[in-house]
């Protein structure tokens, strides 16, 4: 398991990087995945608006974009988290920045376990994914 945190203009976000893997672990072991080379990069909106455009051709912003590069069982890819818009999201959702921002990263383990949140009764699937997997990360 080799998860990094890495930035592009941005500070990295005071997480427990040791506590984060382990959740991280746990949450891909509960979907019978295993971890293996994550990258998660925090950003600005900017970064984010970029990477949208040059990938995915969407001209809009957006808290994450994951790439996933699994390889059956074992989950990889890179992360890209823009700290801007998890701000705004928390503001939004009157929720703490921290709760937000884990919301966040789990989102993209989520999806490389193989959750999608696109399409009809997804995102409410998505969303329950994740209050599961913040109950596993107050409980490490």
């Amino acid at each position: 398991m080799k998860i990094s945190f890495l930035s592009d203009g941005v500070s990295i976000p005071s997480i427990d990087s040791i506590k984060i893997k382990e959740w991280i672990g746990a949450v891909a072991e509960s979907y019978g995945r295993n971890v293996g080379e994550i990258a998660y990069i925090f950003c600005d909106d900017a970064k984010i608006l970029e990477v949208n455009r040059q990938f995915l051709q969407h001209d809009y912003y957006t808290d994450i974009i994951t790439f996933d590069d699994s390889l059956g069982h074992t989950i990889r890819g890179d992360i890209f988290i823009s700290l801007d818009t998890v701000a705004s999201n928390a503001e939004q959702q009157h929720t703490a920045y921290q709760e937000e921002l884990h919301r966040v990263i789990i989102h993209g383990i989520l999806h490389l376990c193989g959750i999608n949140d696109k399409g009809p009764g997804e995102r409410a699937i998505m969303e329950a994914a994740e209050n599961k997997a913040l109950s596993i990360l107050k409980d490490l």
